[in-house]
């Protein structure tokens, strides 16, 4: 596989995107989309799935396979996305903490967090 990181463009885009169609699942059935399921698991179930995820993940990147690796982290993002929509936390409040912190050392962040 192609690096798709020096072939594609950057779309973040795509988030916004899949962001909108999760939440539209919302209200179809469990029978009709494995979205819906999820969402209708609650929480804990989105969290479950979002951990499974972030461990295949982890494992993919420490065996150094980048093509697993791209495939690993789509299916961490779509259910990271899932997890946000069920805590009803929206993209967009994300997307503004990471514009807030941006410019900051990491260090400093870190500790102002820390500290209150």
């Amino acid at each position: 596989m192609t690096n798709p990181a020096t072939t594609t463009p950057l779309d973040l885009d795509v988030l916004r995107e899949l962001s909108e169609v999760i939440s539209a699942r919302k209200t179809e059935t469990a029978q009709t989309s494995y979205t819906a399921k999820l969402l209708h698991g609650g929480i804990g179930d989105c969290a479950k799935k979002l951990g499974e995820e972030a461990v295949e993940t982890v494992i993919a990147a420490v065996a150094g396979d980048g093509e697993q690796l791209a495939e690993e982290t789509a299916d961490l993002l779509y259910h990271l996305l899932v997890t946000l929509e069920a805590a009803n936390v929206p993209l967009a409040d994300v997307m503004a903490v990471l514009r807030r912190r941006q410019g900051l050392s990491g260090l400093d962040e870190k500790a102002s967090r820390t500290n209150s």
